[in-house]
Order: C-alpha cells, then structure tokens, then sequence
C-alpha cells in the first residue's frame, strides 16, 4: 500500500500574514538518496561575536577558550591565520573595520554600509536570482547586543551593493513576528493588547485540527509529531511575548525581558550593567526563535549577532560550564574601574600573551558557550533532514568576529589572525579539524563561494583570486 506524499514546503497559512511551517514527517521522506540530496536545500548564515579571540588563544585549540565547540568538533572546521588586514581603513577605528570586513573581507563604506556584499546574500543570488520561494523571510537579521554607534557593529548581512540585507530583529517577540508575521487585529490602540491575547496558532487551528484528524493524511507517529512541533512554537511565542493567558500544561513564562534595547543600549558609548542569566537568557531565547525558523524552513539566508564589534558591558554572575564554577564575572570590581573603562571590553586591550588573561579568557570561552548553544540547536533531532543529515552538517555556518590578535595598538596585528569556523555545507568543506590556512579572508571567502555554486566574486574584479583548496572536501 503506497504512503500519501505530503510536499517537505508544506504550510499552514492563517490570518494576515501567518504562516507555519510543518516540520519534516515520514510522508515527506523520498525514496532515494540521489533524490533526498535534492529536496536539501541551499541555505547560508553569518554567526559573528564580538571583541574575537586573540590568536595565541586560539593556537590552544579545544584546551580552554574554544573547549565549548569541541563537542562539535567534527562538524566544524576551524581555520586560524586568516588576514583581514585589507579591511583596514586608516583613521577609522579597528573595530568597524574588522566588523565590516567579517563575512564580506572589504572595509566598510561610510557608517552603514560594508564594501561589499556578505557571503550569505551572494549565495541567495546565485541559487535564487528571482526571489525565494513564496511565503518564505528573504533575509532574517536577528542578535543580542548592545553596542551600537555604526550599524557594522552588529549587523552582518549585506546586499550586492553594499547595503544591509534587512532590519535587525534585537528584541525576541520582534523576531518571533518576523518570522511568523502576526494577525491582523483592529481597534488602534488596543490592537497591541489583543494581539498579547490572542496565539498566531489560533489563526491555523482549523488546519491544525485536519492534519492531525482521522481525515488527515498523516500517520500515527507524524500526527503526533505534527502536534508537537506547534506545542513547541507554542511556546517559544510565550516565551517571547511572555503572554499573560496559557495554554493547558504549558510552561512557566519568564518576566517580561528588562534588558535595554536601543538607544537605552548604549548611553554614550558608556557600556551597561548586566547579568549573566540576562544576557544568557535573552541570547537563548533569540537564538532557539532563530533556530526553529530555520527548521521550519522559513529562511535560508541571514546573520546572527553574539554582543556587537568593540561590546561594551560590566557583566556580573557566577559562570558554570559543565556543572564547574569556572569564573566570577564582576567587571566593574575586577577593573577598579567605572563607567566604559569598567567594561569587558577592557580585558582584550589589557591582552599580554604573557600573562594568564584570566578574565578575557572566561568572556571568551562564555562566547563560544552561547555559539554553540545555537549551533546544536541546529544538529539536534528536530534539524534532521531528507538526506539523512542535520540542518548544521548541510548548511554553511560561518562563524567570525572583528579582531584576531587582539592587540589594538597595532591594526595590522588586531586584524590578523581572525578567527574562523564553518560547517561542511552538505559536503563541500573540510570538517573535524583546526586548520592553520595563512590566507587573506578574501581568498578564504572566494573560495567558499565557488564550492557553493556562485559566480559572483568579493573584491576588486582585478585582483587575481588565490584558491584556498585546503579548505575544500
């Protein structure tokens, strides 16, 4: 008896711009493995954090600050030695430039534009030269930061010419509608109140109801699924609007995020005060949203931003990794310090590689905790595909910051050296190695593009591309 075939873009589309993805189910599974290739689909994201790991950290390998990504060591390959000391632009701070230069290997060009194009955004052109597939986010831009003056700081997608890709989601319940549009609701000012009450499922309850219904064409075991997986957005959209109404057995919602946003962000330049669980809390939050639209296949193409370039806060709490107390956050008392001169951000121009960086190696290693929060996210059950892989092993993720050496008396050291991770992009990349490449970004990134299928290339048209081939499977 043949099994009804249920296509893997299939959506629930309710009220406004609502629409829900179903998430992969045994009737959407083909048959070969040739075929099963094809329904994978291209998909590209930018990771960035802030202030980068100095390169003598990183030559430690897994020993300290990279200890979180070891467990997903053989999914990642981790080049060190990668120069983006061309993005530098005299008189500018090293900062903006390093941050412009991540994912596009260009300084940047005035305060919001980069020099070029990101990564990800030219290879949406290559693959979707006419636009996405309806109903899907072109672009999603989302992060936890903090500093802002220049928007190169923290946003790291940019169009063909320089301009940014899309507005940058900082707030989860503003990545939750992007993602998942909302519902029209009338009534001016009381709109936002309703909107609070009332779910984006409700708009789809009567498809919910068919799919997992005695007429669906689901099975047993995808009808519970199916349940699951909206019992799940479910709550990620508690969680992100932290609704005061529930559904039955739902969990707990957390209070209402006081962390600042906008200009609250950044009172002069000054740095903030803040928590570890609140920063934790919300990068979590923004990255589990970011995550399940992925899985949801609502958006193939973006950036997410871990603390902005140059991040500047006084972060405080007790840090666990492992069930061990590795470090007490205080940076203000640690400085002897107040205002911006208090801040983390202090720790990389105090780096000496002779000395233990006790506290900048903490922040660092705190760093690739939370990357690799959202990394697995992405190679957990709920990311598993038609070819049998997970959504981390088949997209490209690369992961980069602003500064290599970290030592920011001297650009040419501060921008050499910049740490870099990808993914194997369905089998295109080399994984489950550190690799010293010794090559500038922009033949690195050259080189990523071409196994990607683009023709488009970053850089001076003149300038002869030096393939980085090591790089490749």
């Amino acid at each position: 008896m043949s099994k009804t075939h249920v296509s893997r873009r299939t959506m629930l589309k309710g009220l406004g711009t609502v629409t829900i993805g179903l998430p992969l189910l045994e009737e959407m599974m083909v048959l070969t493995v040739a075929a099963a290739e094809k329904t994978v689909p291209v998909r590209a994201f930018n990771v960035f954090f802030g202030l980068g790991i100095p390169a003598p950290l990183q030559a430690e390998g897994f020993k300290d600050v990279l200890q979180p990504l070891e467990s997903l060591s053989d999914k990642l390959l981790i080049m060190r030695n990668v120069d983006q000391v061309r993005c530098d632009e005299k008189g500018i701070n090293a900062h903006y430039d390093g941050a412009a230069g991540a994912f596009t290997a260009e300084p940047p060009d005035g305060e919001a534009k980069s020099g070029g194009p990101s990564i990800d955004q030219v290879i949406r052109q290559a693959h979707y030269p006419k636009g996405l597939p309806a109903g899907m986010v072109p672009t999603l831009i989302g992060g936890t930061f903090f500093r802002r003056s220049r928007v190169g700081r923290y946003v790291h997608s940019y169009n063909m010419d320089g301009t940014v890709a899309a507005t940058i989601q900082e707030k989860p319940r503003d990545l939750f509608d992007r993602v998942f549009g909302f519902i029209s609701v009338a009534g001016g000012t009381d709109a936002r109140r309703r909107r609070l009450k009332r779910s984006v499922l409700d708009s789809v309850v009567d498809q919910y109801k068919f799919y997992t219904g005695k007429n669906s064409p689901l099975g047993a075991s995808s009808k519970a699924r199916v349940a699951e997986h909206l019992d799940r957005i479910r709550e990620f959209e508690q969680r992100a609007f932290a609704m005061k109404h529930k559904a039955p057995n739902a969990p707990k919602l957390p209070p209402r995020s006081d962390i600042a946003h906008g200009g609250k962000a950044d009172p002069g330049g000054m740095g903030i005060d803040i928590t570890l669980d609140e920063l934790s809390s919300e990068w979590r939050l923004m990255a589990d949203l970011y995550a399940l639209a992925i899985q949801m296949d609502r958006v193939r193409f973006g950036s997410l931003t871990f603390l902005a370039a140059g991040e500047r806060i006084r972060l405080s709490g007790d840090y666990k990794y492992d069930g061990k107390s590795l470090w007490q956050f205080d940076d203000a008392r640690q400085q002897n310090a107040s205002g911006d001169k208090g801040c983390s951000h202090e720790w990389w121009h105090k780096f000496n590689e002779k000395r233990k960086n006790e506290a900048l190696r903490a922040h660092g290693h705190m760093k690739m905790r939370e990357i690799a929060y959202f990394l697995h996210r992405l190679d957990d059950s709920e990311s598993k595909e038609a070819n049998g892989k997970t959504i981390l092993e088949n997209s490209l993720i690369t992961i980069s910051t602003e500064s290599g050496d970290g030592r920011h008396n001297n650009v040419k050291r501060e921008l050499s050296g910049v740490f870099h991770a990808i993914t194997s992009a369905n089998g295109r990349f080399k994984t489950g190695q550190i690799m010293d490449v010794g090559a500038e970004g922009l033949d690195v990134y050259n080189t990523m593009l071409t196994a990607m299928g683009a023709t488009d290339r970053l850089g001076p048209a003149k300038r002869k591309m030096q393939a980085v081939d090591a790089i490749r499977a």
